[in-house]
């Protein structure tokens, strides 16, 4: 096969399967040859400035990104593992939308797939292995936190911009004391 025809690598991982607020959300990121690959790796092990410093050049240079979400009350309504599934759907059909039709293998974060029109590989830690899907995981964790933070300012006693609604002692007394919040996952149990 000609190296033109090739398809392009895809990476799609999520953020935010294990917090008791807010939605979870995914990333679908394609890479050109030349980015600087040395700036990557899994956005659990990268301090916020060197995911920050990461997001600006995938945003700037990825040959095609783009995210999808599935809200606190859609993993209510269909579980976490499907709602995860979905913001990755969601993800890809962004990206496709912006960029147009690509010949696109998808590697994705984990042992599932979603329904996506390209051909998909489950793939156990690509987050800390293949630079598109370490890439998808840096941006979908910082979109997400960026959307956590903004509801820290709307309900300031629930204090997300903190801990992104991961169930830590201060999330749990914060809704032992105020009840859930409108961004609370409401089948997650709470352990007070």
């Amino acid at each position: 096969m000609d190296s033109k025809d090739a398809p392009l690598i895809c990476g799609l991982d999520e953020a935010g399967r294990g917090p008791l607020a807010g939605p979870v959300c995914a990333a679908a990121v394609i890479l050109p040859e030349n980015f600087p690959f040395e700036i990557l790796s899994d956005s659990k092990k990268l301090s916020s400035a060197a995911r920050e410093k990461a997001r600006l050049e995938i945003c700037s240079f990825a040959t095609a990104w783009g995210l999808g979400w599935a809200s606190a009350a859609e993993i209510d309504k269909i579980n976490i593992h499907k709602a995860s599934l979905l913001a990755m759907k969601r993800a890809f059909e962004a990206m496709i939308e912006v960029s147009g039709e690509l010949h696109t293998h998808v590697i994705v974060d984990g042992l599932f797939v979603p329904d996506i029109n390209s051909s998909c590989e489950p793939l156990i830690k690509a987050d800390s292995k293949v630079p598109a899907v370490m890439a998808a995981s840096i941006l979908a964790k910082t979109a997400r936190d960026r959307l956590m933070e903004y509801y820290g300012i709307f309900y300031p006693q629930y204090a997300y911009e903190k801990h992104k609604g991961y169930p830590t002692k201060a999330h749990r007394e914060a809704i032992k004391r105020w009840g859930p919040s409108p961004v609370q996952r409401l089948s997650f149990a709470v352990r007070l």
